[in-house]
């Protein structure tokens, strides 16, 4: 994280702590299981035993053998970008592609990096929405509020923005579009979504971030808990991932993304049960680039590999082909070959025993037309990444100096922002 962000990180920990606002808290921040997934209760209803097996001892190892290359398989660490990544788009729009080439959203996993395996043994596949909304002057401007509760009744009251405090610019007001709804927490089915979401001000390149996102109704006050200001032209790491600090938008699977022909071109964003997750005093339980963990790490995070924190960058080693995973399904090969060039940032906590892909909402409504199911419905994705997470590894020397472990990138730069 740079420098300059060091004081704010610091005070939203402050504030988390206080508000215990991250996903995965005991007080019910569960991210909702999808309607009809085996035990899809509140977190209070008792966590399942993870099934997966760990993945092969000794670091450096897939425990699959090294693959042949063929036609299919991925471009190799170390080599130029294969054409599976051709045409690379002259230019790119912020509203689908944001933030800098060098974000960590952006960088492609390098030949440098060093990768250690680490267990996550939760199976299944949910999705955690984002909201990404761009505005213009012609949208009212509306006050925002904290959320009074994470469950059903977020958008009561008028309770200031804490932290406006400190930064009075965090309470003032927000344009939004009139008919603008963003759901309440619901109790049947159960459903506390984090709702992150991303306001694009007219300016065309400040994001105000939030999390616990909601607007009940239109034309009403925008609820939740707002955040750093961010510039779309800039890094990307801050937002509205208050399990991690990280951002509300980076890394969110778009529209198109799983629905058109090419490959998606950035680094994902995933959130795990605590169980996987490591704390320990020395780190707080989390590392570059998170900025924090969540409030209840210290009793909620007990997994063993010191690499799997809050903020981890997890990807597929280079020697993994989609053939050795049995993975056909080209929905599935988009989220494989995603994670082995790009990866995936934990970003929050489930609170429960499962795993979920963060999506922007309409990629999830888009998805749901194009197939007639929702995501977490979605058999062979979700099939397909009970075997991605049985070979999934952490990066762990990704740093500011050497994102995705640094060298030969394995997928073409992003090519700059036309607008």
């Amino acid at each position: 994280m740079p420098n300059a962000a060091r004081p704010y990180a610091a005070l939203v920990t402050a504030m988390v702590l206080l508000a215990v606002t991250a996903c995965g808290d005991r007080g019910g921040t569960s991210v909702a299981a999808p309607a009809g997934a085996a035990g899809s209760q509140p977190a209070a209803a008792g966590p399942r035993a993870g099934t997966a097996s760990p993945p092969a001892a000794g670091e450096g190892t897939s425990g699959l053998g090294r693959a042949p290359v063929t036609s299919t398989s991925p471009t190799r660490a170390g080599a130029t970008a294969g054409s599976r990544y051709l045409p690379v788009p002259a230019s790119r729009s912020k509203l689908t592609w944001p933030f800098a080439a060098g974000s960590i959203w952006n960088t492609p996993i390098g030949s440098g990096a060093r990768y250690v395996p680490v267990r996550i043994g939760s199976k299944g596949l949910g999705t955690d929405e984002d909201w990404f909304v761009v505005t213009s002057a012609r949208d009212p401007q509306v006050p925002t509020y904290r959320y009074a509760s994470f469950t059903k009744g977020r958008c009561t009251g008028s309770i200031p923005q804490p932290q406006a405090q400190w930064h009075p610019e965090l309470g003032r007001p927000v344009r939004v579009p009139k008919d603008l709804v963003i759901p309440d927490a619901t109790t049947t089915p159960y459903a506390t979504p984090n709702n992150s979401s991303a306001f694009l001000d007219p300016d065309g390149r400040t994001l105000h971030q939030f999390n616990v996102t909601a607007r009940c109704r239109p034309g009403a006050p925008l609820y939740g808990y707002r955040v750093a200001k961010q510039d779309i032209y800039g890094d990307g790491i801050n937002g509205g991932h208050l399990g991690s600090g990280l951002s509300s938008i980076g890394g969110s699977i778009r529209e198109g993304e799983l629905t058109g022909d090419g490959p998606i071109r950035h680094a994902l964003k995933v959130d795990l049960w605590g169980n996987w997750l490591y704390h320990d005093r020395a780190t707080g339980g989390f590392r570059w680039p998170a900025s924090l963990a969540d409030s209840v790490a210290p009793t909620d995070y007990k997994g063993r590999s010191k690499a799997l924190r809050m903020g981890s960058l997890l990807a597929i080693r280079p020697d993994v082909t989609p053939e050795q995973l049995k993975i056909t399904d080209p929905v599935a090969l988009k989220i494989f070959h995603a994670l082995q060039d790009f990866g995936a940032y934990v970003v929050d906590t489930t609170g429960w025993d499962y795993n979920t892909l963060c999506v922007e909402m309409s990629a999830k409504t888009e998805f749901q037309r194009r197939h007639g199911t929702d995501i977490s419905r979605y058999r062979p994705l979700q099939d397909a990444v009970n075997r991605m997470l049985g070979v999934i590894q952490v990066v762990d020397n990704n740093s500011p100096g050497t994102i995705g472990g640094g060298g030969t990138r394995r997928a073409p730069a992003a090519p700059p922002i036309r607008d």
